[in-house]
């Protein structure tokens, strides 16, 4: 472990479950310090009057004040609005940025304010994440999907249409209320949204076109858990070869992987919720593969692989704050 001085860390918009899981986070790593959280509405109060599993970790209190010069700045803004603050408040050229929405994720969106943002999935390009400057943080749903796909594209295998069906718990939806989000709904319900349309499908056909010239159509629909957070994506495609031969491709692309890990035992969602890992199954039916990927959408769906993306551009053990338990009871 390195014995340099800790790297200063700001946040921008801390207050919603994305933010206050990487709050979680960055408080217990051993390699950053918080240097601040800001928020536009809540300047002056402590962060433990919002975020109340962080009491007796930290007096620190949110601030309307950016500081240009810390060593990485994680945005945690509504998608759109990261540009807009970017272009509103300047970063030294060395500062490290690493955005949580999907605002720099897509390759035409990749090049913004003098900054090239490299795609997050650290399976997927693990070598230019470490040299990168800027990072997009994938998507949840995404880096689900990619997961579970990544090493049959690999070997150009992906021949006939992927249907996808992943259910993904509320917190998916953010903390602001809605109408498909508050208890009352949510609460012993279950429903789709977005069938075929959603918007991770541009990121995962851009990652999938890298491995594969030609990729299929990727029938998704997403579905509405009434559980709070996690993903459990249940993807299948013909697959000539028998399941040996399944699992000897996946566990050989995953073989140096820190948190995506090929699991024999079928697969339920309460052993990744509170983890960075990715789980992956498999099962054969004639010729079908069916790929099951369990994730938590909070952490390597969202602020987990965002301090994962940290520890890589800083040259630091992958894991680093990350070697979490799953809750599993």
């Amino acid at each position: 472990m390195s014995t340099t001085a800790k790297k200063t860390v700001g946040v921008i918009g801390g207050s919603g479950y994305t933010g206050g899981e990487l709050l979680r986070l960055l408080v217990n790593h051993p390699l950053v310090t918080i240097d601040f959280v800001y928020s536009s509405t809540r300047p002056g109060t402590l962060l433990t009057e919002t975020h109340t599993d962080l009491i007796g970790q930290t007096n620190l209190q949110f601030t309307d004040e950016v500081n240009p010069d810390v060593d990485v700045l994680f945005l945690c803004l509504g998608h759109g609005l990261s540009g807009t603050f970017l272009h509103e408040n300047s970063m030294n050229d060395n500062t490290k940025i690493i955005d949580l929405s999907n605002e720099f994720r897509l390759q035409k969106d990749q090049h913004f304010l003098g900054k090239s943002y490299v795609y997050g999935l650290p399976e997927f390009q693990k070598q230019n994440i470490q040299s990168a400057q800027a990072v997009a943080n994938p998507g949840c749903f995404a880096t689900a999907i990619q997961l579970a796909l990544l090493p049959l594209a690999k070997e150009g295998l992906l021949q006939t249409d992927v249907q996808v069906h992943a259910i993904t718990g509320s917190t998916g939806a953010g903390v602001k209320p809605s109408a498909t989000s508050h208890f009352s709904w949510r609460n012993n319900n279950v429903s789709w949204y977005k069938p075929f349309t959603h918007q991770h499908l541009g990121e995962i056909g851009e990652t999938l076109q890298a491995l594969q010239a030609d990729v299929p159509e990727i029938n998704f629909l997403p579905i509405r858990g009434n559980f709070t957070r996690g993903i459990f994506a249940s993807v299948y495609t013909t697959f000539e070869g028998g399941l040996d031969d399944a699992y000897s491709l996946y566990e050989q692309f995953y073989a140096n992987s820190s948190f995506t890990h090929i699991s024999k035992k079928a697969l339920d969602l309460k052993m990744v919720v509170n983890t960075n890992n990715c789980l992956i199954h498999l099962h054969k039916h004639k010729n079908l593969l069916l790929i099951t990927s369990c994730l938590d959408n909070l952490l390597k769906g969202a602020s987990g692989q965002a301090v994962e993306n940290m520890n890589l551009m800083f040259s630091w053990p992958q894991t680093t704050g990350l070697q979490l338990k799953a809750n599993v009871h």
